[in-house]
C-alpha cells in the first residue's frame, strides 16, 4: 500500500482525533487528493527535524482519514481526521512537491480486550476528562469498555513525553498501557485508580 506520509510532532493512535492547520502546498494538494479519492495519509513522529522542513521519522504511525475540513479566518485550510490502521513504513521517497511517499504494510489491529475489574473507575474518568476537551473529543464514538480504546485516548491526553507515546503505539499493548496511564494518574492525584468506588 502506498501512501503520503505527514511528519508532525504528534502521535496519533487508532481511533483518536488529529485537527490540523495546513498551509505548505505540498499538504494542500495531499489533503485535496485525499478529500478527492477519499484515501487516507499516514502520521508519523518526527525523530529529527521538524514540521515544515526535512524531517526523519519514526517507521510505525498511524493512517488518517479526513472526517471535515474547513477554511479558517485565517485563510489556513483546517483539517479534522481521525486515526485508523497503524501502519509499518517499508520505504519510502521524496516527491519534487517535497510530499514524502511512503510504501506501508498495515499491521494488526490490537484486540478488544475487557477492561480488568480493578481499573473499572477508569472510563467515569476518561469521559469526564473528553467532556472537557471540546467538541472534537466530545463527537469520538466511544468504546469505554474496551481497554484498547480507554488507554488510546488516555496516553493520547495525558503528559507523557513523545517518545514514551510512539513506544506505546510500537507496542501495541493495552495492558502495557494500562500500567502506564494508572501510574501517572496515581502520581498526579494522589490516589489509586484501582481504590475508587
Amino acid at each position: 500500500m502506498q501512501v503520503p506520509l505527514f511528519p508532525l510532532n504528534t502521535v496519533l493512535f487508532p481511533g483518536g482525533p488529529l485537527p490540523l492547520r495546513i498551509f505548505e502546498p505540498r499538504y494542500l494538494d495531499m489533503i485535496s487528493n485525499c478529500v478527492k479519492n477519499d484515501a487516507p495519509f499516514g502520521v508519523l513522529l518526527i525523530r529529527e527535524g521538524g514540521e515544515t522542513g526535512p524531517a526523519t521519522t519514526h517507521a510505525v504511525g498511524t493512517l488518517a482519514r479526513i472526517i471535515d475540513w474547513y477554511q479558517g479566518n485565517d485563510g489556513l485550510l483546517g483539517v479534522t481526521a481521525i486515526g485508523e490502521q497503524r501502519f509499518r513504513v517499508l520505504s519510502s521517497h521524496r516527491e519534487s512537491s517535497g510530499l514524502n511517499v511512503g510504501n506501508v504494510e498495515i499491521l494488526d489491529a490490537e484486540p478488544t480486550v475487557p477492561l480488568p475489574e480493578e481499573y473499572r473507575a477508569l472510563p467515569a474518568i476518561l469521559a469526564g476528562v473528553l467532556d472537557d476537551l471540546g467538541l472534537l473529543w466530545e463527537s469520538l464514538e466511544r468504546h469505554m469498555d474496551d481497554a484498547a480504546w480507554v488507554t488510546s485516548r488516555f496516553v493520547e491526553i495525558l503528559p507523557l513525553d513523545l517518545e514514551q507515546k510512539q513506544q506505546c503505539l510500537e507496542s501495541g499493548d493495552p495492558e502495557q498501557r494500562l500500567q502506564i496511564v494508572q501510574e501517572l494518574l496515581d502520581s498526579s492525584r494522589g490516589w489509586a485508580v484501582t481504590d475508587l468506588p
